[in-house]
């Protein structure tokens, strides 16, 4: 790669050397004639004010190598235009004189090619025009007779000079711009490639299975390449945690699955045996196999959420009567374990647009995971504001960690945290954070909980438009 791109850098240059040069050589030359042009001019003119000295061969010669010019002669213009074509110098057509501007008495200049040439009307006496007759219409139709209405002009020429030494100048500009351009071109290949192959050393290696793999960065590359390699280290880390959860994860569930499981065989087994109370037996066996159920709901819902398979009928719903009946539901529960249930109600219907169904699990996850932690009492409130309907759930436990509360709602995330007592399967609040979203609203985590310590989880959800139907 770093071939290709010096490469391409050294042609890039060189086409630009090539572009500038040739513009140059053109304005230069373009300059050039310009210039050439308006000095023909002005020594036309001089030898036009002077044609009655000049008018003899021998002094138009000397004139000529004297203003360094390459012809000088003086050329007859007819009354009807005609030119005596004998004198005009070489490289011009009568055409390019232009005879009916010159009979006018204007000046005509310009440039031919690589020639300039000026062409200026001269005013002379009669025996003067006599003279420039002879002088320069030998060989022309021109004739004496024509002397009376005839114009003679002085036309003058020279080759316009190209650039000195320029050709050799522009070489070894060049040659220098493509060395430095080359030195430039291999020094960037190196900063771009050298950390571009330390990224994909590192994305081979993640990707045989090595999430210990990690690209080195260098405060001296480029910040878009410092960033490239910066995103593949979070990603390899991302992925070891994802991982190393993954594992913990299954560690748990297995553990999960098994004591109640290890429960229920051996209940089964005295039951087998005639050593145990029919009746307690199957009330133990009913509590393992609804907690086996519940767990196993869990998966499945996760499973569904993963492939938004799940279905949402959201409606207008009274958010505080749904909180009062799911709370209800559990209050029994929580009674057995010594914690007591407030609730916190307005006496108004609070109305969002939510599904019911999923809205009444979404509580009683939240219920169900205060009541892991809490010492003695949970808290459910819900409030309205100008956008939300907020549904609060609140423990007084020993709260969340620093550490561990932006991972709350990670999937596989087990905590370090010790809770009160067993419940639920230890997913429902990342069941919690998918139900809540896809019913386009969020959820927020506080603690410790103002002075009171403990966790208060609050669910933020779309109210119901004002004048919108019941």
């Amino acid at each position: 790669m770093r071939g290709r791109l010096t490469a391409a850098i050294l042609a890039v240059v060189a086409g630009a050397l090539a572009v500038a040069g040739l513009g140059s050589v053109l304005l230069i030359r373009r300059a050039e004639a310009n210039q050439t042009r308006a000095q023909l001019v002005t020594q036309a003119e001089a030898i036009a004010a002077q044609a009655g000295e000049v008018q003899k061969p021998s002094v138009l010669g000397l004139v000529r190598r004297t203003a360094q010019l390459a012809s000088a002669t003086f050329v007859i213009v007819g009354p009807a235009g005609g030119v005596s074509t004998a004198a005009i110098p070489a490289g011009l057509a009568a055409a390019d004189l232009h005879p009916g501007l010159l009979v006018s008495g204007d000046i005509v200049s310009a440039v031919k090619g690589s020639l300039a040439y000026a062409a200026v009307p001269v005013e002379l006496s009669p025996a003067d025009i006599e003279r420039a007759v002879r002088l320069g219409a030998r060989g022309s139709p021109l004739d004496r007779a024509a002397a009376r209405g005839a114009t003679p002009v002085v036309v003058v020429t020279r080759t316009v000079p190209g650039p000195a030494g320029g050709g050799w100048y522009f070489g070894v500009t060049a040659a220098a711009t493509l060395v430095v351009a080359a030195l430039v071109a291999d020094r960037l290949g190196r900063r771009i490639t050298r950390p571009l192959k330390g990224v994909e050393q590192a994305a081979a290696r993640i990707a045989d299975g090595d999430l210990e793999a990690r690209v080195d960065v260098d405060a001296a590359d480029y910040p878009e390449l410092t960033s490239l390699a910066g995103s593949i280290n979070t990603m390899s880390e991302s992925l070891a945690r994802a991982k190393g959860l993954e594992r913990q994860f299954l560690l748990s569930v297995s553990h999960d699955l098994r004591t109640p499981l290890t429960s229920i065989r051996g209940w089964a087994e005295a039951i087998a045996d005639g050593a145990a109370d029919d009746l307690r037996a199957a009330h133990i066996i009913s509590a393992e196999a609804g907690r086996l159920q519940r767990l196993v709901q869990d998966l499945l819902d996760l499973a569904k959420l993963d492939a938004r398979s799940f279905s949402l009928r959201l409606r207008p719903v009274d958010v505080t009567g749904l909180v009062r009946s799911s709370v209800d539901g559990l209050a029994p529960t929580a009674s057995e374990a010594g914690l007591s249930v407030v609730l916190d109600l307005p006496e108004a219907p609070a109305r969002a647009l939510v599904d019911p169904d999923r809205l009444s699990q979404v509580v009683s996850n939240l219920v169900e995971n205060a009541y892991k932690f809490a010492q003695s009492t949970i808290r459910v409130g819900v409030s309205t504001g100008p956008d939300s309907v907020a549904v609060a759930v609140e423990d007084d436990g020993p709260g969340i960690p620093p550490e561990d509360l932006p991972h709350v709602f990670d999937r596989l995330y087990q905590s370090v945290r010790t809770p009160a007592r067993e419940g639920g399967s230890g997913l429902g609040l990342t069941i919690v954070k998918e139900l809540t979203e896809a019913m386009d609203g969020r959820v927020q985590v506080q603690s410790p909980c103002q002075t009171r310590g403990g966790t208060r989880v609050v669910v933020a959800l779309r109210p119901v438009p004002v004048g919108a139907p019941a």
